[in-house]
C-alpha cells in the first residue's frame, strides 16, 4: 500500500506580523535589560529605596491591603511619584512589557491605512483604546 504524498506548505507572514513581531521581539528585551539594570541599582544600594531592604521581611507577612497601608504606598499609578527610589524605579521596565501590545498595536494603525485596511484600522485604534482605559485604572477594576 502506498502513502499518499504529504504536501509542503509554505508560509509567509505578512509585513504587519513582522512588524508587530518585532516590536514584541525588542521590546521585551530592552524590558528584560532595563529590568535587570534597576534590580542591579536596587540590590547594591546605588539608589536608595522606598522600603530599606533590611525593613521587606517585615513585609513579607502581610497582606496586600495591609502592606499598601503599612508602607504608605500609593496605589495605581501613584508609584509615578516614587519613581526614583530604587524599588520603584524596576516598575519601567514592567509597564513597557505590559505597554508593548498597545506600541504594536500603534505601529500598525498607519500601516493599515495606508494600505486602505479600514477594519483592521478601526481594530487596531479600538484594540488601542481599550487597552488604554484597561491601564488607566479609570474603571477601578483589578489591581487599582
Amino acid at each position: 500500500m502506498e502513502t499518499p504524498e504529504k504536501k509542503v506548505v509554505e508560509t509567509k507572514a505578512s509585513p504587519e506580523q513582522i512588524i508587530y513581531a518585532d516590536i514584541l521581539f525588542y521590546g521585551s528585551w530592552s524590558a528584560i535589560a532595563i529590568m535587570t539594570v534597576t534590580y542591579i541599582l536596587y540590590i547594591t544600594g546605588i539608589l536608595d529605596p522606598y522600603i530599606p531592604l533590611k525593613d521587606v521581611p517585615l513585609y513579607w507577612s502581610k497582606n496586600v491591603h495591609h502592606y499598601v497601608e503599612e508602607a504608605r504606598i500609593p496605589l495605581g499609578w501613584g508609584w509615578l511619584v516614587l519613581i526614583g527610589k530604587a524599588d520603584f524605579l524596576n516598575f519601567i521596565g514592567i509597564v513597557l512589557l505590559g505597554a508593548l501590545t498597545i506600541i504594536a498595536f500603534i505601529s500598525l494603525i498607519p500601516v493599515y491605512i495606508k494600505k486602505k485596511d479600514f477594519l483592521f484600522t478601526i481594530i487596531s485604534v479600538i484594540e488601542v483604546l481599550v487597552l488604554v482605559l484597561a491601564a488607566s485604572g479609570i474603571l477601578k477594576t483589578g489591581g487599582h
